[in-house]
């Protein structure tokens, strides 16, 4: 199943879950009643952002939205990673692994270039983000409190405050954890 499809379906499951109309998750959620509609009828290209506001209106992490149903094992190529592009920077995620029932961590690959910093605002509370960057070099953490990263340096930082992700070389990319606590 591709990536819209797997969002339409969740998104409609997850607000008729809440008793929600499209309007009211909308207005919630801060996006256009058509950009729901479209996402719910498999249309459009949702950004990062629309579907971090989406998830936070509906009480689940992004993950819900985009993750696949798998067996394990799971082994997915790099060639083919579903990417979610962000609206505000040269920056995507690819959801790796999503958290199973009763473990709350879901991974991503982030690949980003050098431009508009990607800049979040804060998660569900007690999200803490990890990130291992993988290649490039990058400036990441809290707001006003960012670190550079080198290949193979390590980093965590509170996900339920605002936070920033810059890249800083071309061909930036790192593994990030959401830990949901």
């Amino acid at each position: 199943m591709d990536l819209g499809t797997r969002i339409a379906r969740t998104l409609r499951r997850e607000r008729e879950a809440r008793g929600l109309s499209v309007s009211e998750l909308a207005r919630q959620a801060g996006v256009s009643k058509a950009t729901v509609s479209q996402l719910e009828n498999g249309a459009g290209n949702p950004s990062v952002e629309t579907l971090w506001a989406l998830g936070v209106a509906l009480g689940v992490p992004f993950a819900v939205l985009v993750e696949q149903q798998a067996s394990s094992p799971t082994l997915i190529r790099a060639d083919d990673l579903p990417e979610v592009p962000s609206a505000a920077a040269a920056y995507s995620a690819s959801l790796l692994s999503a958290s199973p029932p009763g473990a709350r961590r879901d991974v991503y690959l982030i690949r980003a270039e050098p431009g508009e910093p990607r800049r979040s605002e804060p998660h569900h509370a007690g999200t803490i983000e990890h990130v291992v960057l993988v290649s490039g070099q990058a400036s990441l953490g809290t707001a006003g409190d960012a670190v550079i990263l080198n290949p193979g340096d390590y980093v965590s930082y509170p996900g339920d405050a605002s936070h920033v992700f810059e890249a800083l070389l071309p061909g930036t990319s790192a593994v990030l954890i959401t830990e949901l606590r």
